[in-house]
């Protein structure tokens, strides 16, 4: 129970750190922000496991470590950059 709280924490504190370095508006409020910041420590965790890191179970073996965290917010900001591009993309049509 204490690792799924420790993940909403730092999903919340991901997703909002990944809002700020991003050009422009995003919407959505806290719950968006924390569902961006998981989605960005299992995107992040993908992409380090191709580059032959630890992968997803070693981003989520501990929430608290820099290299968690650091992985979760650039996986944020690629999720966000990839999801903004396919929406916009797709209201063009």
């Amino acid at each position: 129970m204490g690792t799924v709280i420790s993940w909403i924490i730092v999903g919340l504190l991901a997703g909002a750190l990944a809002k700020l370095i991003l050009p422009g508006k995003q919407g959505g409020g806290w719950g968006s922000t924390i569902v961006l910041g998981l989605i960005g420590a299992i995107v992040g965790g993908f992409i380090g496991g191709l580059f032959g890191g630890g992968g997803v179970g070693a981003t989520f073996s501990n929430p608290w470590s820099w290299g968690s965290f650091i992985t979760a917010v650039i996986g944020a900001i690629i999720f966000s950059f990839v999801w903004g591009w396919i929406r916009g993309r797709g209201q063009k049509a």
